[in-house]
């Protein structure tokens, strides 16, 4: 008698069921909240904001950002279906010379770069490396189809991120002098795994000692660092908590260690929870003093 080829087999088969059943349930909880922003661009998105790319668009939500084939190996973000800007055009904060700024300053890089692919206004929203379907890659970029819903400026291509005029903050161009810097040493330098090589907060001494000390946890056996504040857990790295990002290229840094400031470090782009996607409510300045004392 062929017993593995019954109910055996069934209760593979409702195993697979159930792994199936969480995995898309855990996907409808993971995209909740991005569902409900502005980086929702999807022609789902019309009924939870102004601006959504519809006719025919995409109902894909993740994919003006993330592809699981075919993304940009030159992006240190996850699977990244947009064409990175060069690093040339970027004019930073630090070519202002202000005597405040004590820490060494990387090229524009990281996540950072990431999110400026889509905010610094030189491509469309609605270009990405790979668009959904089959027989729509190209390295150098596709502009997906589709009809924008939302106000567009006269003097860029509708779909950029210039919609709502010239101004409109979203589109902060590639002079970075008016923002705040990324790529930037944290505290002015002074802090990485040579000098702190275990999973609490940083007790040695940095350049500038007008910054709250980061912790440091290990994920996956690299220092992934990270600012405290005061909305969730203590020493218990969160999303809430402001995510410092290591880098090697910043000059005379202190390695693959490093912990600078990129715009994710203040920015969560999946969640709805606080105005500008920032990790927590900045009511009372919260999200500058949770690193800078003051």
């Amino acid at each position: 008698m062929n017993t593995w080829n019954s109910k055996p087999v069934f209760r593979i088969g409702k195993a697979i069921g159930l792994i199936l059943g969480a995995s898309v349930l855990s996907l409808n909880v993971a995209t909740a909240a991005i569902t409900v922003t502005k980086h929702n661009l999807s022609n789902a998105g019309l009924g939870t904001q102004a601006n959504s790319l519809q006719s025919p668009g995409t109902e894909a939500i993740c994919v003006f950002c993330h592809t699981p084939h075919g993304a940009d190996t030159n992006a240190a973000v996850p699977l990244w279906n947009r064409v990175l800007t060069g690093l040339g055009p970027y004019t930073t904060y630090d070519s202002l010379g202000t005597s405040s700024l004590d820490g060494s300053v990387a090229a524009v890089g990281s996540v950072s770069i990431a999110c400026l692919s889509c905010h610094d206004g030189t491509q469309a929203m609605n270009v990405m490396i790979n668009t959904p379907g089959s027989g729509g890659y190209d390295p150098a970029g596709v502009t997906l189809s589709g009809t924008w819903v939302g106000p567009a400026s006269a003097a860029t291509p509708v779909g950029s991120l210039n919609y709502g005029g010239t101004t409109n903050i979203v589109n902060i161009g590639t002079d970075l002098q008016n923002d705040h810097p990324v790529g930037v040493q944290y505290a002015g330098g002074g802090i990485n795994a040579t000098t702190h090589t275990t999973d609490t907060q940083f007790a040695g001494t940095t350049n500038d000692a007008d910054f709250n000390m980061p912790w440091r946890v290990t994920l996956n056996g690299a220092p992934v660092w990270y600012v405290d504040t005061a909305v969730g857990s203590a020493g218990v790295r969160e999303k809430t908590d402001m995510q410092l990002y290591t880098r090697n290229d910043v000059p005379g840094g202190g390695g693959v260690d490093e912990p600078t400031v990129e715009c994710a470090s203040c920015h969560n782009p999946h969640t709805s929870d606080n105005p500008t996607f920032l990790r927590i409510a900045n009511t009372g300045s919260a999200v500058c003093l949770a690193c800078h004392v003051k």
